[in-house]
């Protein structure tokens, strides 16, 4: 017994032996099926992405016509003494001697867009259309389609266009935005640059960004965007729209690897408002807030700072309900708030007339609003008509090495802009200035600041004086360049 229980405690030598070229031989295995799997995340091409998603995505070309002045007529500054003499001369008033007007000049824009359903709805980047007199789509076939414009939403910069056709148009679904990550490969297909239908593939360096305003939600990459990529799609390796590609951040103005799509989790609620009002309708609560920082939430007696600070109640839904300045949004429609852009997105995504309970924290207590929710267009029209009844024109102001001047109606017919355009227009730009660094150059309008709109070279000021106060050393601004927007960091002198 004590023989076989010592033998049966080692390893027989010849089982050794032939055990372990065995265990050499799986590890070798697993190493190769790991080595393996790894390959296949990775595409060899996208060659059969591209061939299915291509017929659906289309080339735009935007017509519009613009007031003509004589060629090589002088642009004299408002008030100037000759300014009567010159316009009379070259632009021939009725009823006074002078040369003939001039016909209206025809400008043509390229962009990209896709189409969404069999029955020819298509989608693009607002700037894309705004002020068209025609559209005109091409598709991957050849088949070229007058488009009707349905609806634009300008906060989002999407809009929807309708062609009518016989038969059914090829189209692309929409993907789950929300379900991507950083890393994933994505291609993104349009008209670069008025190149044609063009395919070019990167990753998803990063998600959530908010560059433009309140509702922004991008999906960061680096696969190559170029004037005439807006509009455009940006697929998943499934063939699903995850983003609409609108932008990129660039010193002057081609790709270096950083361009923004809007996020298809925003871009189709915005679509189904087109769908079925052709205009967004987003709720609104009648308030403005800010976050709050460690020491307002000591303040007030909150333990985190969470929520949204209420610093003005407008006459509106809020008051009615009777919320105070000095409140604190914690919960809204039985969700939590974690800052002001959250609200924001969430209150706009409620949708109009509904009654929600809004909780807000006062005086050391959490006390529950019941508030009918209004529509935030209606109040951003109102609030448009008014400024403009009341603003008087704006003289040209140097800040951050540029002279701008705020747009009015003059300058829009001077620039060939549309009605609608507001900002600031660059009249000069100092050489040696980080703006001329960063390829700024007059004649671009810059339309945002620190993600809100500008309208007044002070909304600018305020803006670089938030940006300082937060301890940032720059301003990211949003310029129009032809109509393409940019973001440019502009540095803050100290």
């Amino acid at each position: 017994m004590k023989s076989h229980a010592a033998y049966s405690g080692q390893a027989h030598p010849g089982i050794a032996q032939m055990l372990r070229p065995l265990a050499a031989a799986v590890v070798l295995t697993l190493v190769m099926i790991t080595a393996a799997a790894a390959q296949q995340d990775r595409p060899e091409s996208f060659a059969d992405l591209a061939e299915r998603v291509s017929p659906a995505v289309v080339n735009i070309t935007t017509t519009t016509t613009v007031a003509s002045r004589l060629d090589g007529a002088p642009r004299l500054p408002e008030g100037s003494p000759f300014e009567d003499f010159f316009r009379d001369f070259f632009d021939g008033p009725q009823g006074r001697p002078g040369r003939p007007e001039q016909p209206p000049r025809r400008n043509q824009a390229l962009g990209s867009g896709f189409v969404i359903s069999d029955d020819g709805f298509i989608v693009t980047n607002n700037h894309v259309i705004e002020g068209a007199d025609e559209i005109r789509i091409e598709f991957f076939s050849g088949l070229e389609l007058e488009a009707e414009l349905v609806g634009t939403d300008p906060a989002t910069d999407i809009a929807l266009l309708k062609v009518e056709h016989d038969a059914p148009l090829p189209h692309v679904p929409w993907g789950d935005a929300e379900a991507a990550r950083v890393g994933d490969w994505v291609i993104a297909v349009g008209n670069p640059l008025g190149q044609g239908f063009s395919v070019s593939a990167g990753i998803i360096s990063a998600r959530g960004r908010a560059l433009q305003g309140n509702f922004d939600d991008y999906i960061q990459t680096d696969a190559a965007i170029n004037r005439g990529n807006s509009g455009g799609p940006l697929f998943n390796m499934d063939g699903e729209v995850i983003g609409v590609n609108t932008a990129i951040l660039s010193p002057t103005g081609g790709s270096i690897g950083i361009g923004f799509a809007m996020s298809s989790s925003v871009a189709t609620n915005v679509i189904d408002q087109l769908l079925e009002f052709g205009s967004t309708r987003r709720g609104w609560l009648g308030v403005r807030i800010q976050d709050l920082t460690d020491e307002m939430a000591e303040a007030i007696g909150l333990e985190t700072p969470r929520g949204a600070m209420v610093t003005d109640v407008m006459d509106g839904p809020s008051k009615d309900a009777g919320m105070l300045a000095g409140d604190v949004i914690l919960r809204f429609d039985d969700g939590d708030v974690r800052d002001t852009r959250m609200l924001v997105r969430r209150v706009g995504d409620a949708g109009v007339g509904r009654d929600v309970d809004v909780i807000v924290f006062r005086n050391g207590e959490e006390i529950t609003l019941s508030v009918t929710l209004g529509q935030r267009e209606l109040f951003e029209a109102a609030a448009r008509s008014s400024a403009q009844d009341n603003a008087a024109p704006e003289a040209p102001s140097r800040f951050l090495g540029m002279s701008l001047q705020a747009l009015n109606d003059t300058l829009r017919a001077e620039l060939d802009l549309p009605s609608t355009a507001t900002g600031l227009i660059v009249r000069e730009v100092e050489p040696d200035s980080d703006a001329a660094n960063k390829g700024v150059r007059a004649g671009d309008l810059i339309t945002e600041a620190n993600q809100q709109p500008i309208s007044t070279v002070s909304d600018l000021e305020d803006r670089a004086a938030e940006a300082r106060e937060a301890g940032r050393r720059s301003l990211l601004v949003l310029l129009r360049r032809e109509g393409d927007p940019r973001f440019v960091a502009l540095g803050l002198d100290d």
